[in-house]
């Protein structure tokens, strides 16, 4: 949306002025924003596991979900092979990223790419990841998938692979029995933007406060901050 001032046509000086920085600020705004639909370029700093990681975009750091597929969780068969194969592939690597969504996490929902590669179709053909169904857009990888499991590739060579989203089902049961004392993580957003956790017993645990309304969270495991993109505090 394009926002058009006749500021050539006010009598007044300081109207034209004031329409004139007034117009400079939306621009500016716009320009800062992220937005989807996008491509972002950037360094991968951290790899989560399988399907998620942090993208270093000029000074900001920005949590990335892989868009199509899902890899075992943690806890599950192949979790860390998963993750091991990711960072092999794209750690301290430069790569691009078209967005199409944002998560309930607020990270940054896209496809990678290395160059000609694309990341998410191979975490899919070497058996590391299932094509996500839910959100699945390119039906291929449902082949790529099948032709994965058929060479018993990855976490097809386990007796029973799981899918993510039905392990995910199945804890949910669990954790929907847990109080609000057991999750005494605090998952904070700095005044840069920079999502940080603190754990009891950490130097800032205590004064730190939880605004839902921003986007902080509370957590139940160290695990669960990681994934949503949050990173442990140093102090």
């Amino acid at each position: 949306m394009f926002i058009f001032f006749p500021v050539t046509r006010l009598a007044s000086k300081p109207l034209r002025r004031f329409f004139t920085v007034i117009g400079a600020l939306l621009v500016a705004g716009f320009a800062a924003a992220p937005v989807l639909a996008e491509t972002l370029r950037g360094q991968v700093v951290t790899v989560f596991d399988g399907d998620s990681f942090i993208l270093l975009v000029g000074d900001a750091q920005i949590g990335i979900r892989m868009v199509e597929i899902d890899t075992p969780e943690v806890g599950q068969d192949w979790h860390d092979e998963a993750g091991r194969a990711l960072r092999r592939k794209i750690l301290r690597q430069a790569v691009a990223v078209d967005i199409v969504d944002r998560d309930r996490y607020g990270r940054l929902v896209g496809k990678v790419w290395l160059g000609e590669r694309d990341i998410n179709r191979e975490m899919i053909v070497e058996g590391h990841a299932w094509a996500y169904r839910q959100y699945l857009r390119d039906e291929s990888l449902l082949e790529d998938e099948a032709a994965a499991r058929e060479a018993t590739l990855g976490l097809w060579a386990l007796a029973d692979p799981l899918p993510p989203w039905r392990w995910r089902h199945q804890q949910r049961g669990g954790e929907e029995q847990k109080t609000a004392a057991d999750c005494r993580i605090k998952g904070n957003i700095s005044s840069s933007g920079k999502r940080i956790y603190h754990v009891p017993g950490q130097q800032y645990y205590e004064q730190t406060r939880i605004s839902t309304g921003k986007g902080e969270r509370w957590f139940c495991t160290e695990a669960a901050a990681r994934k949503a993109g949050w990173r442990r505090s140093r102090v």
